[in-house]
């Protein structure tokens, strides 16, 4: 898990999203919510880089550059909350991310509902926060969504995610979700969303791993 950091004039550092390293071939992806890059500069000469482990002011496993982001084709055409989902290509020369940091599982069509764990960094801290509780279907006409109710999820906390079968020693558990979606993840610091992780998640997660 890690926070997402715009870089601003004079090489100031702000975060402002949430980001989780995920199994992949090369080990150097990262999922988050698609809403948190758009108008942004990627690659080597972009501004987002990304923070896994970040603290306090500390950056454990340093920093990566967002070199690219796999979004689904409906997303960038028409913005639709159910595909407000990114999976991030994230580097160093010479290294993978995946070996320093371990990564997490994606998993799609998931029964509901599912315990979870939602982690998020709100843009007022520098720790992330942590909640568990049940992540239910939230399916108003035209959404497919989860829905998570716990408080603090404040502007910052997009990308979250939502862990289910979290190993109590490893941390590791398996995402079904990110903060995002319906209002750009909820208009309410006590209630979450996230598109729910169906044939379309699975099929980006796919071209991810092999891009």
């Amino acid at each position: 898990m890690g926070a997402l950091f715009a870089v601003m004039s004079k090489n100031r550092l702000r975060h402002f999203c949430t980001a989780a390293v995920v199994q992949s071939r090369l080990g150097n992806i990262a999922i988050t919510a698609a809403h948190c890059l758009v108008g942004r500069r990627l690659g080597v000469h972009g501004s987002v880089l990304f923070a896994p482990g970040y603290h306090d002011g500390h950056f454990p496993h340093g920093l990566w550059v967002v070199m690219s982001e796999i979004v689904d084709s409906n997303w960038q055409q028409h913005k639709n909350p159910n595909d407000d989902v990114a999976f991030i290509v994230v580097g160093r020369p010479g290294h993978h991310i995946q070996n320093y940091t371990g990564a997490e599982a994606v998993a799609t069509n998931v029964p509901l509902p599912q315990v979870v764990q939602v982690i998020g960094y709100p843009d007022k801290t520098d720790a992330p926060i942590t909640c568990t509780g049940p992540a239910d279907a939230f399916n108003p006409t035209g959404y497919q969504q989860l829905v998570f109710d716990c408080g603090g999820y404040t502007n910052g906390t997009s990308g979250g995610p939502f862990l289910m079968k979290v190993n109590t020693k490893t941390g590791a558990g398996v995402v079904i979700g990110v903060i995002g979606g319906y209002q750009l993840g909820g208009d309410l610091a006590s209630i979450s969303y996230s598109a729910q992780f169906l044939r379309n998640i699975a099929a980006l997660y796919k071209q991810a791993e092999n891009d």
